[in-house]
């Protein structure tokens, strides 16, 4: 038997058919029982309506009334001190009973100041007995610089240089050289030393 047949089979439907049939006569039997009447009453009730009263707030506390003032009580008496005021006793200035003819102590010898030595005499161009010139910096001739140097040089009283000082310079790279040159001059001894001022020009011209 294939599907079509099986499903044209009328046994196959009984059960359903059977259950259509027994919701029909349940159905039938309600309606004349009234159960549907019973519905209709209970919708035609009227329906009850009530109104909610707004919650009214309660009304705020008022504050209790701030406690009375006391009046304060007057300060305690406290008798002024006593004041005790003291005479000055005046003392008489003692007499002199003898008079002494010895001198005093001589005092300490007076401090006597030792002023600075004077300043030796500057002179300018003041010729050497033997004197070195100042090379021309490698590094300034190739850039093109000239400059102008004014050198102190301090001379002992045997003719030695003891400091050669700066006092002018349009460059300092060349102070370096003419301190070095100026230190190993020599001059005639003297009694005392004095300072040689000379001008050391480098010229690219010469």
């Amino acid at each position: 038997m294939n599907y079509a047949e099986r499903e044209r089979n009328p046994a196959k439907h009984l059960p359903s058919i059977a259950m259509v049939v027994l919701l029909h006569i349940a159905l039938g039997y309600a309606l004349l029982n009234g159960l549907g009447r019973a519905v209709i009453e209970v919708l035609k009730k009227p329906l009850e309506t009530k109104i909610i009263e707004e919650i009214k707030k309660p009304p705020p506390e008022t504050p209790p009334p701030p406690p009375p003032k006391l009046a304060a009580p007057p300060p305690p008496f406290i008798p002024p001190p006593e004041i005790n005021i003291q005479v000055p006793v005046v003392q008489t200035a003692p007499t002199i009973q003898a008079v002494t003819t010895q001198k005093p102590p001589p005092g300490p010898p007076p401090v006597v100041r030792q002023e600075a030595p004077p300043m030796p005499k500057v002179r300018k161009e003041y010729v050497a007995k033997y004197r070195v010139s100042p090379a021309y910096p490698r590094n300034l001739m190739r850039e093109g610089v000239e400059g102008r140097v004014v050198a102190w040089v301090h001379v002992a009283p045997n003719g030695d240089v003891t400091n050669v000082e700066i006092r002018e310079s349009t460059n300092h790279s060349f102070d370096r050289e003419v301190i070095r040159a100026l230190s190993q001059w020599k001059f005639n001894p003297e009694p005392v030393g004095f300072i040689g001022e000379y001008e050391i020009i480098f010229n690219l011209k010469d």
